[in-house]
């Protein structure tokens, strides 16, 4: 009975660790790095929208007075407009992945809150 206990115990303890190096291997910060809305938008977004701005079409920034004027006071908005697209721009749904999105257009907010000043 002692040794089936043992074995139990060690099976336990064995699928802890495991679990623990799971959970905080250094692979799985680098996910959680790779899905920020900074993260998102540079690798999808900032070669059109370079700090905020637009090399395509000058008057369709991401700077706030713009996002306004269009209606898109919101991240809701914004994260609507990175999965479908709007006019020339294409949508994003797809290279986002699910949530992605959001993710962006908060991130897109709370730049545009700032000036799209970096800290």
């Amino acid at each position: 009975m002692k040794q089936v206990f043992r074995k139990g115990i060690k099976k336990i303890i064995l699928q802890a660790l495991i679990l623990m190096l799971i959970l905080f291997s250094p692979l799985q910060c680098y996910a959680l790095e790779m899905t920020s809305g900074e993260s998102l938008f540079n690798k999808n977004c900032s070669s059109c929208h370079l700090n905020g701005g637009n090399i395509i079409r000058r008057g369709k920034t991401l700077k706030l007075s713009a996002l306004k004027s269009r209606g898109l006071d919101n991240p809701e908005a914004i994260a609507k407009i990175a999965s479908d697209g709007i006019g020339i721009m294409s949508g994003y749904k797809e290279v986002l992945g699910n949530g992605g999105d959001e993710l962006v257009a908060v991130w897109i907010w709370e730049q545009a809150q700032n000036a799209w000043v970096q800290e």
